[in-house]
């Protein structure tokens, strides 16, 4: 399997998951994600995918500061509707990381470990994803902006031409090679696009 290798640059996520741990599918519970890891999951790498990583990874930094983030311990809330812009597309990667779903997830053993109902839509937040922790109620609000992160001027009429499905074999090398540049450029930079409250 071929990719950009800067995919394998990208900080990884880490996150202690009590379920995993309880049912034997990691050690001690511990999961690690990269951004190879969300790209897989995407089936594509894009500035919407990039941005949802980062948001996940620096909003964790951001609520846990000083120990590992419990996955399924964290609720996920969207200032947007789930069908409204690329709202379904990042809530896809908080949930591949952080476990949240709406009502479609783990219902749980139990009591414990359940993952529905952690996820919500139409929030009334300032910015655009709200994290919130479970046992302690704390929150961060994230809001991501790649607009700082120039596109190569070529990119729109080879857009135009993807879009028509006139691009020939050449172009097509050029248009995924400035795609993913901007992508990596996007990851490297975070903390330009990335605002966290």
């Amino acid at each position: 399997m071929k990719y950009p290798t800067f995919f394998d640059t990208i900080e990884t996520i880490t996150l202690q998951d009590p379920l995993s741990e309880v049912l034997g599918a990691f050690e001690k519970g511990e999961i690690v994600f990269s951004y190879l890891d969300v790209v897989k999951s995407a089936g594509h790498s894009c500035p919407t995918i990039a941005g949802a990583y980062l948001m996940v990874r620096e909003g964790l930094k951001a609520l846990y500061p000083n120990a590992i983030p419990k996955r399924g311990g964290i609720k996920v809330f969207f200032k947007e509707a789930q069908k409204e812009g690329t709202t379904g597309v990042v809530a896809n990667v908080f949930s591949l990381i952080t476990g949240a779903t709406d009502h479609w997830g783990f219902k749980g053993l139990g009591a414990h470990h359940k993952r529905t109902d952690l996820m919500f839509f139409n929030a009334q937040i300032p910015l655009h994803v709200r994290m919130q922790r479970m046992d302690t109620d704390e929150f961060v609000d994230i809001a991501y902006n790649p607009s700082c992160i120039e596109v190569d001027p070529l990119m729109q009429p080879l857009m135009q031409k993807l879009l028509t499905e006139t691009l020939n074999a050449e172009e097509k090398m050029l248009f995924s090679r400035l795609w993913q540049a901007r992508v990596g450029k996007i990851l490297e930079f975070f903390d330009k696009v990335i605002t966290i409250k």
